[in-house]
């Protein structure tokens, strides 16, 4: 193959030589486009005759093969759910059998329907079944007792006259197995389980219920089945229905063509074929359009083209040389050519050598109107310089970064605040590197925003040299930020003086405060002592008509003594029934003795309680053994309970002890035993308990006496008070008793606590906490 000749070596009047003599020979452009490839219908219509007769049979035969594995595998699904609800329905009619004969061994009656629904309910929640389950319990004639809540319908009722078929069940039981049976016009699964104690659990499940699923699953199956039958049948109507499709391609092929000489007409752009053997070169008709030329069939010289291209852009003689030279084989440029107006339209070029290895060369490419982007760009460039220039001039700083975080563009302001020198601050520097060697940043703080992260974040930072910025930072649609900073120095300084003023005013308010508190902390001190002075002299007023009512009282326990006993001695002074020494004079001197007695105690008890109202009660702890201390007080108490005939018990352990001051816890169980034997009528019972916890001594006093009112209750314990009823108010005593025994076990840090029932008795309780010896020490 001879190589091709250099055009740049030719003269021009030997390169269009050239072009002449092989413009006889060679394949033209348009009979380029009139090869067309063979209809696509044709290579259909040569496809074997019997393998598409073979197409619809095949088809059949593999919905025939689906729907007969899919009915075999539901029919199998079918028998799996029935023997699987035989399974659960003999089981459960089991439990339940089982639940009651354990129910009746431990003494509930299962038959009973509140016990035997209580049954079926547990039986039925651990069934977890849904609401074609019934479970029922019957008794021995088959009469449903109770039953689950679908089966509330059967209560009541003979089974064997409401199933149809289940006789077998009724003689057999759980022998018979789960049959099948109808309740009216429903078929059920039925199970019994035959109790030995008379009666039977049943189990039924409704077929409905249990074969819902399946049936759905039926249904659907049988909806896809026909789903896909009608789009394999879409398929095969749309298969023969192609080589009827095939017959147009070529008429769309044509329309397709004109479609698209209108679309490159639209779209300012067109198609070329340059055939460099022959020197012509061929145009679409939107080529002609685009430069406003009448379009033509016929092939354009070189001549032709190269006169209307812009001699400044490009010298396609150059252009040519090279595609021949075999430097390039494709083309990618920009230049202008002479509109028919005149004017000169920039156009985009782009070819390709079809066939870079044939020594015929050809370029196929097209064209595109640029005119409007070259505008575009030259406006854009005048707006960008505008802008620069604004940014340039304005007062704040700002500074673009790409989303690369690489600096696009920043004003002078922007570098003064980094102090750096222009030369360091271009673009395509990482943003770190600038801030790294920019001028320190004092502090920072971000201002609280809009939640919106369109909005923007704002800082206020203090630079090394002490001014402060304002910067707001910004994202853009391409990922870039666009940051502002606005010298804020002034509005600082003047925010300063502002904080002082009102830190000063704070502090006035704070003063004023905290003596408004003062006064208001002043004026509640005051209305509390007020409360406690008129609570305090309200008590003071009770105890003083409690001593008065007291002394009221008393003066009559002391008088009667006193009386006795100065009357007595004056019979016996005076002789009048014989000289000293008679049996007349020895019941008067028994007389004398009990009330003076009597009076000593009356004495002693007021002594006491005064003395623990002013403090002058000491306790001495000791270790104590509780049990022979009790047991003394029994025995003090048992003569006055023996006159009355009143039984005295007590239950206390052998070894219990306590650390307390013997003789109050002495004379406490004496008042209590005292008080209990006093109140308690003839005939009656006093019990004394004690026992050890791990954290106090409790002794408990219960006897059988009058009891107490309840509105009475919470007088007893108060000192000088005294409680009056129908059933002791013939008893005498001065009333402390109970008052010195409550004042004797808060003295150890104990508690006393009454319970009464009027007419039953009464309870006294006594607990005492167990000190500990080293601490009390």
């Amino acid at each position: 193959m001879a190589k091709a000749e250099p055009w740049a070596a030719m003269p021009a009047g030997g390169i269009f030589a050239r072009w002449r003599r092989r413009q006889g020979g060679g394949t033209s452009v348009a009979g380029n486009a009139k090869i067309i490839a063979a209809p696509a219908y044709e290579q259909l219509l040569a496809i074997e005759p019997y393998l598409r007769r073979a197409i619809p049979i095949l088809i059949v035969i593999f919905l025939l093969i689906i729907a007969a594995a899919r009915a075999f595998s539901l029919m199998n699904w079918r028998d799996d759910i029935e023997r699987d609800i035989k399974t659960v329905l003999a089981i459960t009619a089991s439990n339940l059998a089982q639940t009651m004969s354990i129910a009746q061994s431990s003494g509930a009656d299962p038959l009973e329907p509140r016990e035997a629904t209580r049954l079926i309910d547990a039986a039925n929640r651990h069934l977890a079944a849904g609401g074609g389950w019934v479970l029922a319990v019957t008794d021995d004639r088959f009469k449903v007792v109770a039953s689950s809540q679908r089966g509330h319908d059967l209560d009541g009722r003979n089974l064997e006259t409401v199933f149809s078929g289940g006789q077998p069940l009724f003689m057999f039981g759980e022998r018979a197995g789960v049959l099948d049976v109808q309740i009216g016009s429903a078929d059920w699964m039925a199970a019994i389980n035959l109790m030995e104690g008379g009666g039977a659990a049943v189990a039924l499940a409704s077929r409905d219920a249990v074969f819902g699923k399946w049936r759905k699953s039926v249904s659907l199956n049988a909806t896809l089945f026909v789903l896909t039958a009608g789009v394999l049948m879409a398929i095969l109507y749309a298969y023969f229905s192609q080589a009827a499709r095939a017959q147009a391609a070529d008429r769309i092929y044509l329309e397709a063509h004109q479609r698209i000489d209108l679309a490159l007409v639209r779209g300012k752009c067109g198609l070329w074929d340059w055939d460099m053997g022959r020197g012509k070169m061929y145009w679409s008709r939107s080529m002609y359009e685009m430069l406003g030329y009448e379009a033509a069939d016929i092939m354009l010289s070189f001549g032709d083209v190269a006169a209307i291209i812009h001699p400044d852009d490009g010298d396609l003689f150059e252009l040519a040389n090279r595609i021949v030279a075999r430097e390039t084989d494709q083309i990618d440029q920009v230049f202008r050519m002479r509109h028919a107006n005149g004017n000169w339209v920039w156009m985009r070029a782009r070819a390709q050598v079809v066939d870079p290895d044939s020594q015929e060369i050809h370029l196929i490419g097209i064209a595109v109107d640029v005119t409007e982007q070259r505008t575009l760009v030259q406006q854009s460039e005048v707006a960008d310089q505008r802008l620069r220039t604004a940014i340039e001039n304005i007062t704040e700083s700002f500074v673009l970064w790409d989303s690369a975080e690489r600096l696009v563009m920043c004003n002078t302001k922007y570098q003064q605040y980094t102090g750096l020198e222009p030369a360091e601050i271009v673009p395509g520097v990482r943003r770190s590197d600038i801030e790294a060697r920019m001028n320190s940043i004092r502090s920072e703080r971000r201002l609280a925003g809009s939640a919106d992260p369109r909005a923007g974040v704002t800082f206020e930072r203090q630079l090394a040299n002490g001014r402060w910025l304002q910067v707001t930072e910004l994202k853009t649609r391409d990922g870039g930020t666009v940051s502002v900073g606005t010298d804020i120095s002034q509005l600082k300084q003047h925010q300063e003086k502002l904080v002082d003023s009102e830190r000063r005013l704070m502090a006035t308010i704070h003063d004023l405060s905290v003596a408004r508190r003062a006064e208001q902390e002043r004026a509640r001190e005051l209305v509390e002592l007020n409360r406690k002075y008129m609570r305090e002299t309200e008590r003071a007023e009770a105890a003083n008509r409690a001593k008065s009512e007291f002394l009221a009282n008393m003066s009559h326990e002391l008088r009667t003594p006193l009386n006795a006993i100065i009357g007595f001695s004056e019979l016996m002074q005076q002789g009048l029934f014989g000289p000293l020494g008679s049996d007349r004079y020895d019941e008067y001197v028994g007389d004398i003795y009990s009330s003076g007695t009597y009076l000593l105690g009356v004495i002693n008890d007021i002594l006491d309680m005064s003395k623990i109202e002013a403090g002058q009660f000491s306790v001495d702890r000791e270790r104590i053994d509780l049990c022979p201390l009790i047991r003394e007080t029994v025995r003090v108490v048992a003569l006055q309970a023996d006159k009355k005939q009143i039984e005295v018990h007590t239950r206390i352990p052998d070894s219990i002890s306590l650390y307390a001051d013997r003789r109050a816890i002495k004379q406490v169980v004496i008042n209590l035993l005292s008080n209990a034997v006093k109140f308690t009528g003839e005939g009656g019972h006093i019990t004394l308990r004690a026992r050890r916890t791990s954290k106090a001594v409790v002794l408990t006093i219960e006897d059988s006496g009058c009891g107490i009112p309840r509105d009475a209750l919470r007088k007893l314990g108060r000192p000088f008070e005294q409680v009056q009823n129908q059933f002791s108010k013939n008893h005498t005593g001065s009333g402390l008793g109970l008052a010195i025994s409550r004042s004797l076990t808060e003295l150890h840090g104990g508690t006393l606590k009454i319970r009464s029932t009027q007419g039953v008795g009464t309870i006294v309780s006594v607990r005492i906490p167990v000190a500990d010896e080293a601490k009390a020490a």
